[in-house]
C-alpha cells in the first residue's frame, strides 16, 4: 500500500531474534529487492549469531525464562532501534482477527513510552490480507503455504491445526494464555521482569517502522 502512495516508503526495521525460520530471512531479502529499500536490522545486544546469544544467555532461554528472552530478542532491540533512528511512531500489521490481546485493538494507540502506533489493518481479516497480497503480488512468507497463519521464532511456532481458536494459536502453543512476544506489552513491566546484566538506560520512540502483517 505504501509503495503505491507516491510518497517515500517509511524506514523499515527488522528485529532479527536469531531464531527466525529460513523462510522469514528469505522474505526479508525479497522485500529488499522487490521494493528496492534498505531494511535496518537489529539483533539482541552484543550478539550476531545464535552461538553469541547462547554464550551470553545460555541455551533455550525461551524455555527457562520467556520474559527475559522476549526482552532480549524483541523489546530491547526495538527500543535501541527507535533511539538510534529517532523514531516517534510506528506502523504495525496487527489486526483484531488475530485474537488474544489484539481482539480489542484500536486504529491508533500511544504506548507508555509515548510511542505512537498506527494499526491500519486493525479491522482486516486473515482472508482479506491474503487476498490483497495475492492480488497485488506482495512478497509473502512461504510458510503460509504450509499451514502457518502466524510466524514467529522456529522454536515457538507451529502450523495451525483444525479447530484452533484464533490465527495465532500456533504461537506459544505450550505457554497457556500467552499471545504476545512482549513487543506490544508494557515496556517498563517487561524491563522489570527481564533478568539481564545490562539494560538500556533510556527509552525513546519511533517515527518510521512499517511492520508486515504477522
Amino acid at each position: 500500500m505504501l509503495s503505491k502512495s507516491g510518497h517515500p516508503i517509511p524506514k523499515l526495521i527488522f528485529l532479527d531474534t536469531l531464531y527466525h525460520f529460513a523462510e522469514t530471512y528469505e522474505l526479508v531479502q525479497q522485500v529488499r529487492e522487490f521494493y528496492a529499500v534498505d531494511i535496518k536490522v537489529y539483533k539482541p545486544e552484543g550478539c550476531n549469531t545464535i552461538r553469541d546469544f547462547e554464550k551470553k544467555h545460555g541455551e533455550e532461554l525461551w524455555e527457562k525464562d520467556d520474559d527475559t528472552y522476549d526482552f532480549a530478542v524483541k523489546v530491547e532491540p526495538a527500543q535501541r532501534a527507535y533511539q538510534e533512528l529517532g523514531v516517534r511512531s510506528v506502523i504495525t500489521g496487527r489486526r483484531r482477527s488475530q485474537g488474544g490481546d489484539r481482539a480489542s485493538l484500536q486504529p491508533l494507540e500511544i504506548d507508555e513510552t509515548g510511542l505512537l502506533k498506527l494499526n491500519p489493518l486493525f479491522a482486516w481479516s486473515f482472508s482479506q490480507v491474503d487476498a490483497y497480497i495475492r492480488e497485488n503480488d506482495v512478497p509473502r512468507n512461504r510458510l503460509l503455504d504450509q499451514g502457518y497463519r502466524s510466524v514467529g521464532d522456529w522454536h515457538s511456532t507451529q502450523p495451525s491445526r483444525e479447530g484452533d481458536a484464533g490465527e495465532r494459536a500456533g504461537r506459544w502453543a505450550d505457554k497457556g494464555e500467552k499471545t504476545e512476544c512482549g513487543l506490544h506489552k508494557n515496556f517498563f513491566e517487561m524491563k522489570s521482569r527481564a533478568k539481564l546484566e545490562e539494560q538500556p538506560e533510556e527509552v525513546t520512540t519511533t517515527s518510521e517502522v512499517a511492520t508486515p502483517p504477522a
